[in-house]
């Protein structure tokens, strides 16, 4: 009974790891199950060989939960999962599973031949598993096990398609209890790139924490490395997510639409130095981080919209280049400050954007 307790509990266990139901750490149970299967196997076999097959209605019970447990995940995992492994793991659970049954029957109705039968099925599998590993060495074709082809790409930079929101996995975030991402919510506006950089000494993930990394997953980030996401394609709403390696680390990430963006025009005459002329409109704005700010020239002339002032000269923050009329310029601000600008063909020409 023991036997086929844990023969179950592994069988269950170990189909549903490779069924495609599993996915990231549950990963790593997989030698867990297949352990404790074939610990059962052996329970199983040995109180076989032992005192022989009980007829018990007891015992019959469990034989069809067994069969039950087996022939169900293993449908479910024939038909809906795409691993190359499968096939290969229904042949060794056959491999197993058939000479069981031919030694528990011997010892059941012919006990006085089960030790030569036993002995040539074990001389039959040790001579299989050396002629695979031999033709594995040996021969020129794909392995027996199916294998995808891998090809060697140059790793690609990740370049950002929009501004830098900068989350931080803290140091020592790997011990249970104490702060792990910071912020630990985050509100990002959709395009934006959402850029973690491990400050930790031990490797830590950013993994989807819902479907277990099917939305975005960053695989091993290690000591000081950074993994990028982009959100463009990201819907609107909050994403929790986790590092698979520490299953406490957890915070949330929460996409926003993307704001509209506030406009601020160059007005005809603002290149003429007078009093009441107005260079920009509005020359002073206050907005919310993340706001997308829009120049506009709507004078006859060329201007700039340029960060810094006309006594230090540029700060490198933002600058428009030359706007000639009817051309526009935008600018997202992603980080809170008093940004002062000014026109560098008409420095008289300032203005100011608060954000907050």
């Amino acid at each position: 009974m023991p036997g086929m307790g844990l023969s179950a509990i592994g069988l269950a266990g170990l189909t549903l790891a490779y069924s495609g139901i599993a996915h990231t750490f549950i990963d790593g149970m997989h030698a867990l199950t297949g352990l404790t299967f074939f610990v059962g196997l052996i329970f199983l076999s040995a109180g076989i060989l032992d005192g022989g097959i009980s007829t018990s209605n007891r015992a019959k019970a469990t034989t069809l939960v067994i069969i039950s447990i087996g022939l169900g995940f293993g449908t479910y995992a024939l038909t809906m999962n795409s691993s190359n492994y499968t096939i290969t793991i229904a042949g060794i659970l056959m491999a197993i599973a058939f000479p069981s049954i031919i030694i528990s029957y011997l010892a059941m109705k012919h006990p006085t031949i089960v030790k030569p039968v036993g002995a040539i099925i074990g001389m039959a599998a040790a001579t299989g598993i050396i002629a695979w590993f031999a033709f594995g060495f040996v021969s020129p074709d794909t392995y027996m096990i199916p294998q995808q082809a891998e090809v060697e790409e140059p790793a690609e930079e990740i370049t950002s398609s929009g501004p830098i929101f900068a989350i931080t996995i803290l140091k020592d975030s790997s011990k249970k209890g104490n702060p792990d991402y910071d912020p630990d919510i985050s509100k990002v506006t959709q395009g934006y790139t959402v850029e973690w950089t491990n400050a930790d000494s031990v490797a830590h993930t950013v993994t989807s924490a819902a479907d277990y990394g099917e939305t975005f997953d960053s695989g091993l980030i290690n000591a000081g490395e950074v993994f990028r996401l982009d959100t463009s394609n990201l819907e609107v709403g909050e994403y929790e997510y986790m590092c698979i390696v520490h299953p406490w680390m957890g915070a949330t990430l929460i996409i926003e639409a993307p704001k509209e963006p506030t406009k601020i025009t160059i007005p005809e005459g603002a290149s003429i130095s007078k009093d009441g002329n107005i260079p920009y409109d509005p020359d002073v704005i206050d907005i919310t981080v993340g706001t997308t700010v829009v120049w506009e020239n709507a004078d006859n002339t060329m201007h700039t919209a340029t960060s810094g002032n006309p006594e230090t000269g540029p700060d490198g923050v933002f600058d428009s280049d030359i706007l000639s009329a009817g051309d526009s310029y935008e600018f997202t601000f992603a980080d809170a400050g008093n940004y002062d600008y000014y026109c560098t063909l008409h420095p008289w020409m300032t203005g100011t954007v608060n954000v907050e």
